[in-house]
């Protein structure tokens, strides 16, 4: 049982009633796994069928999930694998994972929503889309929500857990497919692709090449231009598909779990990005911090014990080593109960509800199985 998660926002509910659940947060913060563990616990709970579907996990939560390949190929994940002893029951779920590739997933996209097979062929050959389609602005971010999109509406699954790409902020993720669809109506477009699409401009634009060719070559800007024409024959596609992931995500059964650990700066993020949810009408299921101090430390009956060992055990100069062994452990309490307290303090500061915080521990091991996912996401359920 964990404590501190009494009387909070119970994360069962919300992974039980939501269709869509949404991790964000800070950089390091441990949203991948925190990702993984609900899914765990959902499979393990319920009978859905769950899908997580992450951006960038460590090999080492990728072989916790028994997982030897993550991809755009979405794998089953043994749940026998969860070892809990006698008198636990076993999974009535099942669970899915699948790391997004974005590379795979544009040139899924461009087959999928391209007008035509030459279109496909030529935006698929063209130099500018092969080194840039795993790399332009918001790339990542927007080819998350496609996915998304794509996996929400194929019904194969009944729960879709998503880890955010890390980005310079979080809400990149939200506008994402708002931003690329601007980015493809833009002015900056149309002054590039104008040449190629009228006589008459192009040569109001004959010095400016002129100049272009000798500094980067005009065969640049033409496959530069080239791709951007294409790719903007999708352009209404871009659009639809933006206000409808745009749509889901306001629904009730979409809500946002956002992760933070007890530190300043991640902390301000994650309130930052609560804001951001608030202003565009999304669903805050809970707030998770992670890697939190357990709550024994707060015991006064444990701090009077400690201040009785260093004091007692720390007179004199010389200490026999019974002594120095209690002194020690006496002043190690005391230090993380002074972190424990500074960590409380800084999350009751938050302006999330007390009640949307949910604490997960600080593992003493490194996250290298489905028991320590199991460990993790109990926590969180209790």
């Amino acid at each position: 049982m964990n404590p501190s998660n009494q009387g909070k926002v119970r994360l069962a509910e919300i992974l039980g009633n939501a269709k869509i659940v949404v991790t964000a947060g800070a950089g390091g913060v441990g949203k991948t796994t925190t990702a993984a563990a609900m899914a765990l616990m959902a499979a393990y709970t319920t009978e859905k069928r769950v899908l997580v579907l992450t951006v960038d996990p460590a090999r080492r939560l990728a072989d916790a999930m028994g997982i030897e390949s993550f991809g755009n190929v979405v794998s089953r994940v043994d749940l026998s694998k969860v070892a809990l002893g006698d008198g636990y029951p076993r999974a009535k779920g099942s669970l899915y994972a699948a790391m997004l590739d974005t590379k795979s997933s544009w040139d899924d996209l461009v087959a999928n929503y391209a007008p035509n097979q030459r279109v496909k062929g030529e935006i698929l050959a063209n130099p500018i889309y092969k080194n840039i389609s795993g790399r332009f602005i918001q790339s990542h971010d927007y080819i998350a929500m496609e996915r998304l999109y794509e996996l929400y509406n194929s019904g194969a699954y009944d729960l879709i857990i998503v880890d955010t790409p890390p980005s310079r902020s979080a809400v990149d993720f939200l506008d994402a497919p708002a931003k690329m669809a601007e980015f493809f109506s833009s002015k900056l477009l149309r002054w590039i692709t104008a040449p190629y699409r009228s006589k008459f401009v192009a040569t109001a634009f004959r010095p400016f090449y002129m100049v272009a060719d000798r500094i980067i070559g005009s065969d640049f800007l033409a496959q530069v231009a080239d791709f951007f024409l294409l790719f903007q024959t999708m352009y209404d596609g871009f659009v639809e598909r933006a206000n409808a992931i745009s749509a889901i995500l306001q629904e009730p059964q979409s809500q946002f779990v956002v992760v933070a650990a007890p530190e300043y700066l991640p902390m301000r993020e994650a309130e930052f990005f609560v804001g951001a949810l608030e202003e565009r009408h999304l669903n805050l299921g809970a707030m998770v911090v992670n890697r939190s101090l357990p709550d024994y430390l707060s015991s006064q009956e444990a701090l009077g014990y400690a201040n009785y060992l260093t004091g007692r055990e720390g007179q004199g100069a010389n200490l026999d080593s019974r002594s120095q062994v209690l002194y020690e452990i006496g002043r190690t309490y005391k230090t993380f109960a002074d972190l424990y307290k500074s960590q409380r303090s800084l999350v009751a500061t938050s302006m999330v509800p007390s009640s949307k915080i949910l604490f997960a521990p600080y593992l003493s091991r490194e996250v290298t199985d489905l028991n320590a996912l199991y460990e993790i996401g109990s926590s969180l359920f209790q």
